[in-house]
């Protein structure tokens, strides 16, 4: 797998993190803080916290293991969120789970919709990958609404799947093979700007 890379789509760049968005990440971070909390994984067990150039470190060498794809994603130039696809092997496992965060600012534009479907198409037609996943929260209506438009078929719940906000929380889980969208994701939005 080439790394690093930047996908470019409409409406949304995704790219890697680098040492020198921190400033940028963590004030995105401290503003997004409260409307993070409710959404993002937790450790059960209290660790000890890790610098930023170890968490873009941390990302890199799973990039390059061919681990995950951690991208940040930008729109208009603006670091708005972070996609990050995970279980990326080749061989044995041709699947991905595909997770993200965006900032409250930008949030209900498209920009997480476009930003999965760009990443989605480029591990099925640039990976070989065949399966993409996405686990969300029943109660996060935002990121069902993105797998609603996306067309991702539901296969259950998933119950106590990620430690979260200080317990272990159910998540409906969504699934699209690359059978089911044989001209990509992209391909079946509107054009960018539209909702």
């Amino acid at each position: 797998m080439r790394w690093p890379v930047t996908l470019t789509g409409p409406a949304v760049v995704l790219r890697p993190l680098r040492l020198r968005d921190r400033r940028v990440w963590d004030e995105l971070r401290l503003r997004n803080r409260a409307w993070l909390e409710r959404w993002e994984a937790t450790s059960p067990t209290p660790r000890a916290p890790i610098t930023f150039r170890q968490y873009v470190r941390d990302l890199d060498a799973q990039a390059r293991a061919g681990s995950a794809l951690p991208f940040v994603m930008e729109h208009e130039g603006e670091m708005v969120g972070q996609l990050t696809v995970a279980s990326i092997y080749y061989g044995s496992l041709c699947s991905a789970t595909i997770g993200y965060w965006i900032s409250e600012h930008v949030a209900g534009r498209g920009i997480t919709t476009r930003a999965v479907a760009l990443a989605a198409d480029h591990c099925w037609s640039g990976l070989g990958l065949h399966r993409i996943e996405i686990n969300i929260r029943p109660e996060n209506t935002a990121s069902l609404r993105v797998v609603e438009k996306l067309g991702f078929r539901e296969e259950g719940v998933r119950r106590r799947y990620l430690h979260i906000d200080g317990d272990w929380r159910d998540h409906r889980s969504f699934a699209l093979t690359a059978e089911e969208v044989p001209g990509g994701l992209l391909a079946r939005l509107p054009a960018a700007g539209t909702r």
